[in-house]
């Protein structure tokens, strides 16, 4: 059983195709990072799975349950991190996890040592009690890592974590992220850093105007792309036919500085 299967999805608004009979599986156990370029459809596919929205279209399952017939069992089996930093930012950080453990129906002393052992991993303690306002962005995506992480879900789905965040904070998290798939979790995670996903994801699927258009490991990937020894944005460049944009930009560029 794979973690994650989404089959022929769907997903218009108006007259826009955001995602176009899209068919992928994350398999158990391995980190798959979802890349596409600005609008492919990214964060469409992870909150139509995370039963954020209806599909006009296709199947999706979450270790093995419907997603849209049950949506409310995936989000107990799914720690999600959205693109969008959304926080109770009146609360503290230890006061928003008792929320979450509360609301999850953790016990109080499992929830504390459950905490206190993230925090402690993710270098975050002493920002326990401050008011998650005065977080840098960095403190809140680990604030937000650790929600995620509260319940031991089976299934991570990360959009964007990695973005805005300085060296240090994204190994952090890459660490995290490990740990968590060395420990019999799965991730599904979305990013435009390209280093990252070349160093971290077992598997990448590269999706553009909706539609899957490569997948596999890198070595596949370099396969598909008739390019060997090619690092992962050079590949996501040909694949997505961005690389004449590029050279076109670069060149106009230089123009502008040369003059």
């Amino acid at each position: 059983m794979a973690s994650v299967e989404i089959q022929g999805l769907t997903k218009t608004f108006g007259t826009v195709t955001a995602v176009d009979n899209l068919s992928f599986e994350v398999r158990n156990g391995e980190i798959y990072g979802l890349l596409g370029p600005n609008g492919a459809g990214k964060t469409t596919t992870l909150k139509i799975l995370m039963g954020l929205l209806d599909p006009d279209s296709g199947r999706v399952r979450v270790m093995g349950v419907d997603s849209l017939a049950k949506p409310v069992e995936v989000k107990s089996l799914v720690g999600y991190v959205p693109e969008e930093t959304v926080l109770y930012e009146s609360l503290t950080p230890r006061e928003l996890f008792e929320f979450i453990a509360s609301v999850r129906e953790i016990s109080e002393s499992v929830a504390n040592k459950r905490v206190s052992e993230i925090a402690k991993a993710l270098d975050f303690t002493e920002y326990m009690e401050k008011m998650i306002v005065t977080l840098s962005s960095g403190n809140k995506q680990k604030c937000l890592l650790m929600a995620a992480l509260v319940h031991r879900p089976k299934l991570l789905i990360l959009d964007e974590p990695f973005s805005g965040l300085d060296a240090r904070v994204v190994r952090i998290l890459k660490d995290a992220i490990q740990i968590h798939v060395d420990t019999g979790g799965s991730v599904l995670l979305s990013t435009h850093i390209m280093e990252v996903a070349q160093s971290l994801c077992d598997r990448v699927g590269i999706i553009d105007e909706g539609n899957l258009v490569a997948e596999g490991t890198l070595e596949e990937l370099r396969t598909q792309a008739k390019q060997e020894g090619a690092t992962l944005e050079q590949i996501f460049l040909k694949l997505t036919e961005q690389v004449d944009e590029v050279t076109e930009g670069v060149d106009a560029l230089r123009e502008a500085f040369s003059g």
